[in-house]
C-alpha cells in the first residue's frame, strides 16, 4: 500500500493511508449526482451512503429509525409492570451502575417519574467497596423495602444478587453482553441477550431506559392518558450514547443528533451547571459530551461518592445542581492526577512487554481501579490495540478494557471468564471489565491475547493515520465544515473526517499552555488558515513545527469552526504533519 503524499513515517512516526482508487471513484460519481462538496462525498462514501440513501442520511429523522420498543424481548412485561407500579402507587428503586450511562438511564427514570407525580429510590454502588451490579446485600436490603427495583447499566449476569431481592420485583434494563441464561428478573430487557437478533446491540443502556418510557407513554396512551414529553429526554441519551463509546450508526445518530438539540436549550439544571463549570461557550457537539461533560459526570464514580453523577443529571434544583457541578469538576482534577501517574507507569511496563501484539496489558499495585479504564483507552489509542490495564490489590486485580474497531472485546473476557482464568468479567465490544485472581494473571492476559488475535487484533498497523483526501486552505471556509457536519455526529464506528492540506507554508507559531500550539499557515497563494495541536509537546510535532525554520510541511487533521468573541472562523485541529 503507497503511502498518502509519499508520507511513510511523519513527525508522530505514522504512515499516512489516503482513499483508494474505488473511493476516489465512488466520491467523484456521488459529487456529479449530488452536487455535494467533494470532501464530504469522500465522507459519505466511508460510511457505505449512496446517491439513493445520501439525502436520508444527512437528515435521519427518529420518526424513520426509533423501533418499535417491543421487538426487544420482555419490554411488553418491563413496560406494564412500571406503569402498575406508578398507577399503584409502589415503592420503586432504581439501581444504578456508577458511569454516565448508568448515572443517564437512572435521571431518565427518576425525570420521567417526577413528572408523573412519583418517586424512587437511587442506589449506586461504590465502584471499591462493592464494585460494578447489583450485589446480594444491597438487593436484600432493597427489596425489603420497595415493591419493585429497575437495574439499569447493570443486572444482566448478577444471578445470585437478584435471586436475593425475594420481596420485590426486579426488572433489568442494560446492554451488556448476555451469559447462556437469565438471571431471575421478572423482565431482562437486553438487546445484547444471547436469544436477541443482535439488530439493536448498538444502543447503550440509556437507550433502552428510553424505548421502555416510549412504551409505557403508549400504554398511558391507550389508557387514555398522556405521558411526559420524551423528546425532551434525548439530551441524557446523547450523552450516555456518546461516551459510553456506542457506535454513532443507525438510530444512535438519529438521538445523538436530536439530543444535541435539546441540550443546547440548557433547560436541564445539571448540564448546565456542569457546562458551565467545564468552561463550554458553544452549543454543544458530540466532542463535548465525550471530552468535557462525560469524564465529570464519571469522576463521581471513578474516585468520589457512586451517586454523584445520577444525581446531577436528575435534579431539578438549581442550587444542588451547581454544587453537585462543582464538586465532580474537582474531582475530575484529582482524577487526572491520579490518571497521569498510572498511565506512565503502565505505558512503561506495556512498552517493555512489547506492543506488537494482538493485546497490549498492564498491571500494578495499589494502581486506582477508578481511573484503570481511561488509561486502557489511552493505551488502545497510542497502539491500535484492544489493551487492558488492571489495578491490583490482595491478591486480586481488578481491571477495564478498551477495544478497536472489528474486534469484540466484551465477549472474549467473558470467555475467559467461563474456562475460570478469571473470577469474572464482561461488557460489550468496544468496553469490558474483569476481575483476577494475581496468580492468574498471566495466563489469563495470554488466553485473552490468543482469542483477541483470532478476530483480527494486531493485524493493524499501529502508527497509521487514515485520511479522506486533500484540501487546500482555500476550500476549508464556514460552508463547508457545516455541510460536513452533518454526516455526523461523529464518534465511535464513525470517525470524524480527517483531511490532509498539503505544501503548506508556516506563518507563526504560539505555544499555549504548556503543551498546545496555535499554529498559522498558508498555501502561499494568499489563503491562509489557523490551527490548534493539542498535546503535541509529547511527540517530535511541537518542537518540530514550533522551529520550522521556513521549511514547508503537509498538515493533517479535522476541520472545526472556531467560535471566540462572536467571531467564528474555520480552523484545523491539527493532529500530524510532515516535510514536504
Amino acid at each position: 500500500m503507497a503511502a498518502f503524499l509519499g508520507v511513510d513515517r511523519s513527525l508522530t512516526g505514522r504512515m499516512w493511508v489516503g482513499p483508494s482508487v474505488e473511493q476516489d471513484r465512488l466520491a467523484e460519481a456521488l459529487a456529479q449526482a449530488t452536487r455535494l462538496p467533494g470532501p464530504l462525498c469522500h465522507t459519505l462514501v466511508r460510511r457505505g451512503v449512496t446517491a439513493e440513501t445520501c439525502e436520508a442520511f444527512l437528515a435521519p429523522t427518529l420518526r424513520e429509525l426509533l423501533p418499535d420498543p417491543r421487538t426487544l424481548k420482555d419490554m411488553s412485561t418491563a413496560a406494564a409492570r412500571v406503569l402498575a407500579a406508578v398507577e399503584r402507587r409502589e415503592r420503586i428503586a432504581v439501581f444504578a451502575d456508577y458511569d454516565v450511562d448508568g448515572g443517564s438511564s437512572a435521571a431518565l427514570l427518576l425525570t420521567w417519574l417526577r413528572q408523573v407525580g412519583r418517586g424512587a429510590t437511587l442506589y449506586v454502588p461504590d465502584r471499591i467497596d462493592e464494585g460494578y451490579g447489583p450485589n446480594p446485600p444491597a438487593m436484600r436490603q432493597l427489596a425489603a423495602r420497595h415493591d419493585l427495583i429497575v437495574c439499569v447499566d447493570c443486572g444482566t449476569l448478577s444471578h445470585e444478587a437478584i435471586a436475593a431481592a425475594t420481596d420485590a420485583d426486579v426488572v433489568v434494563l442494560d446492554h451488556h453482553l448476555g451469559g447462556e441464561t437469565l438471571p431471575p428478573a421478572l423482565a431482562v430487557v437486553n438487546p445484547n441477550r444471547q436469544d436477541e437478533s443482535g439488530d439493536l446491540a448498538h444502543l447503550c443502556a440509556a437507550a433502552v431506559v428510553f424505548l421502555l418510557l416510549v412504551e409505557v407513554n403508549r400504554l398511558m396512551r391507550e389508557g387514555g392518558s398522556a405521558g411526559p414529553d420524551l423528546m425532551a429526554l434525548l439530551d441524557l441519551v446523547a450523552l450516555a450514547t456518546v461516551a459510553d463509546v456506542a457506535p454513532l450508526v443507525g438510530v444512535n445518530r438519529a438521538l445523538v443528533r436530536a439530543g444535541l438539540q435539546i441540550m443546547a436549550r440548557r433547560e436541564r439544571p445539571g448540564l448546565r451547571a456542569l457546562a458551565d463549570v467545564a468552561g463550554m461557550k458553544e452549543a454543544p457537539r458530540a466532542y463535548h459530551l465525550g471530552y468535557m461533560l462525560g469524564p465529570r459526570i464519571n469522576a463521581g464514580g471513578r474516585i468520589g461518592q457512586a451517586d454523584f453523577g445520577a444525581r446531577l443529571l436528575a435534579t431539578d434544583d438549581p442550587a444542588e445542581a451547581q454544587a453537585l457541578a462543582e464538586r465532580l469538576d474537582q474531582l475530575n482534577h484529582e482524577r487526572r492526577e491520579i490518571e497521569a501517574r498510572v498511565s506512565e507507569e503502565a505505558m512503561a511496563q506495556a512498552e517493555a512487554r512489547g506492543l506488537d501484539g494482538p493485546l497490549v496489558w498492564a498491571a500494578g499495585e495499589g494502581w486506582h481501579p477508578g481511573v484503570v479504564g481511561i488509561v486502557a483507552s489511552r493505551m488502545k489509542e497510542a497502539t491500535n490495540r484492544p489493551s487492558v490495564v488492571i489495578g491490583l490489590a490482595d491478591g486480586e486485580g481488578k481491571g477495564s478494557g478498551r477495544s478497536i474497531s472489528g474486534v469484540d472485546l466484551g465477549a472474549s473476557i467473558q470467555r475467559v471468564a467461563q474456562e475460570g482464568l478469571l473470577i469474572k468479567g464482561g461488557g460489550h465490544k468496544m468496553a469490558a471489565g474483569l476481575t483476577v485472581a494475581a496468580d492468574l494473571l498471566e495466563p489469563a492476559m495470554e488466553r485473552l491475547s490468543e482469542l483477541l488475535e483470532k478476530q483480527g487484533a494486531g493485524t493493524g498497523g499501529p502508527r497509521d493515520l487514515t485520511l479522506d483526501g486533500l484540501l487546500m486552505p482555500g476550500a476549508a471556509n464556514i460552508e463547508l465544515i457545516e455541510r460536513i457536519e452533518a454526516a455526523g455526529p461523529f464518534g465511535a464506528a464513525a470517525p470524524a473526517p480527517r483531511f490532509a492540506l498539503p505544501d503548506v507554508e508556516i506563518l507563526h507559531v504560539r505555544r499555549v499552555g504548556e503543551n498546545h500550539l496555535k499554529v498559522s499557515f498558508g498555501d502561499g497563494l494568499g489563503a491562509r488558515m489557523d490551527a490548534i495541536a493539542f498535546s503535541c509537546f509529547d511527540t517530535p510535532l511541537g518542537e518540530r513545527l514550533s522551529s520550522h525554520g521556513g521549511a514547508r510541511f503537509h498538515l493533517a487533521g479535522r476541520l472545526e469552526i472556531n467560535e471566540w468573541n462572536g467571531r467564528r472562523s474555520p480552523q484545523l485541529r491539527l493532529e500530524d504533519a510532515a516535510p514536504a
